[in-house]
């Protein structure tokens, strides 16, 4: 078994209050839930108003399998004009 784990960092650009940046954050947890069936949080930067880290979760029995889901999961969020990646991590466990 493996444990791909994605964790990103990013900015949101648009976000005056941390009610806009909770919706941003709720709508791209539940695209990423949903489109590519993974576990996904977030994380840290919490009381920040443009600041946010999230959390994928992937499990699969071969790592090159959890690493394109991952890599997917990674493009999906690039493309997301609302929000700008500032660091990327994919570990295995």
């Amino acid at each position: 078994m493996v444990v791909g784990v994605l964790a990103l960092e990013f900015f949101i650009e648009e976000s005056n209050s941390l009610k806009d940046k909770r919706q941003v954050i709720k709508s791209l947890l539940e695209h990423i839930r949903n489109r590519f069936n993974v576990s996904a949080a977030e994380l840290g930067e919490l009381d920040s108003w443009r600041k946010s880290i999230i959390g994928v979760a992937c499990i699969s029995n071969d790592q090159s399998v959890a690493n394109t889901v991952l890599n997917k999961i990674l493009d999906y969020v690039e493309s997301n004009p609302r929000v700008a990646i500032v660091t990327v991590d994919i570990d295995f466990l």
